[in-house]
């Protein structure tokens, strides 16, 4: 899920929106609201800001602000990830031809249980 912030961008007397997204996490929506509101609590209000109220919405939560010469508010919501290019790609699946790690493969043994060939003979995971 990913936590995303739209903070009202002031700059004289124009005013657009952002949207950042601050973090994303595994679990369920009820994680990432818990997560969230934390990061709307803790949300830094504007020097001008003279009252804040946090509100509940339906995806997530509005942070109100009224001040002596200006309003504004700041959206929290969580979104499902669909696509991120900046992820990183997904771990390739392992030859099954390889043994794991730490596995011991099964290879001809004499009677006193020693590997008739050495470990390494025939490996293609070593350069």
């Amino acid at each position: 899920m990913g936590l995303v912030v739209e903070p009202d961008v002031r700059s004289g007397e124009s005013r657009r929106w952002l949207a950042d997204v601050v973090g994303q996490l595994e679990g369920t929506r009820e994680d990432a609201l818990r997560e969230l509101e934390a990061r709307a609590r803790a949300f830094p209000p504007p020097r001008w800001a003279q009252q804040t109220r946090l509100l509940r919405t339906a995806e997530g939560f509005l942070l109100v602000v009224n001040g002596s010469w200006a309003d504004g508010h700041h959206r929290f919501s969580v979104a499902e990830v669909l696509h991120d290019s900046a992820a990183p790609p997904p771990e390739a699946p392992r030859d099954s031809a390889v043994p794991p790690p730490g596995a011991v493969p099964d290879v001809p043994r004499d009677a006193d249980g020693v590997a008739r060939t050495p470990s390494w003979l025939g490996r293609t995971d070593l350069p």
